[in-house]
């Protein structure tokens, strides 16, 4: 019997490592919940995999945020290519200004 003795400390060690983390409790409530679903899923694994958090995105979001992902980026480069424009106009008026006021002449704003 000294043989299993091993084998059984691990698989404890296992077992307290589970609770320790929270495992037991959560694969339990989902359990339970599915357990207590009156109309049972086909596919239990999705059920437990859902409820647990581990949602995942369908390819149609997932699409859908590349898509979302990709017109943002278009705007960012849009907008700073606006701002690289205004500041560029800017710049040139105050050239201009103070070429101006090097003639003696005033601008006026």
């Amino acid at each position: 019997m000294s043989t299993y003795r091993p084998i059984d400390s691990k698989r404890e060690e296992f077992r307290k490592y589970l609770e320790r983390a929270g495992v037991m409790d959560a694969l339990t409530k989902v359990l339970v919940m599915l357990y207590e679903e009156p109309d049972k899923p086909e596919d239990a694994l999705e059920f437990v995999r859902t409820n647990l958090g581990d949602k995942r995105p369908t390819l149609a979001e997932v699409e859908a945020l590349k898509n979302e992902l990709d017109s943002a980026v278009q705007k960012i480069k849009d907008l700073e290519e606006e701002l690289i424009m205004l500041r560029g106009e800017s710049a040139e008026d105050r050239k201009e200004g103070e070429k101006s006021d090097d003639m003696g002449t005033k601008l006026e704003h």
